[in-house]
């Protein structure tokens, strides 16, 4: 006999589980996390001169994107908190060895 083991996932997460947080990650590291979704400008205004990236808008080659003040960030995502000096930055991938 075997085992069978199932679970689905229907955007909510896994198995009907919902994402737990919000993560936004500060340019100095610091993690800050959030229970319940809130909007962009919440996060924006605690912090002048920085705009937020999803990490899902995070393209090799591409610019990074900023999260409109009015979109509401989603729990299970990630976000980072960076300078708006960087907000025209070419995001690239290099590895070094």
């Amino acid at each position: 006999m075997g085992t069978c083991v199932s679970s689905q996932a229907n955007g909510n997460g896994i198995g009907g589980i919902k994402p737990s947080t919000i993560k936004i990650i500060h340019v100095d590291g610091r993690l800050q996390e959030f229970k319940q979704a809130i909007v962009a400008r919440h996060i924006l205004s605690q912090n002048p001169n920085r705009f937020l990236c999803s990490l899902e808008s995070m393209n090799v080659d591409s610019y990074v994107q900023q999260v409109p003040e009015t979109e509401e960030l989603q729990l299970g995502q990630i976000y980072f908190l960076l300078p708006l000096s960087q907000s025209h930055t070419y995001f690239l991938y290099t590895i070094s060895y």
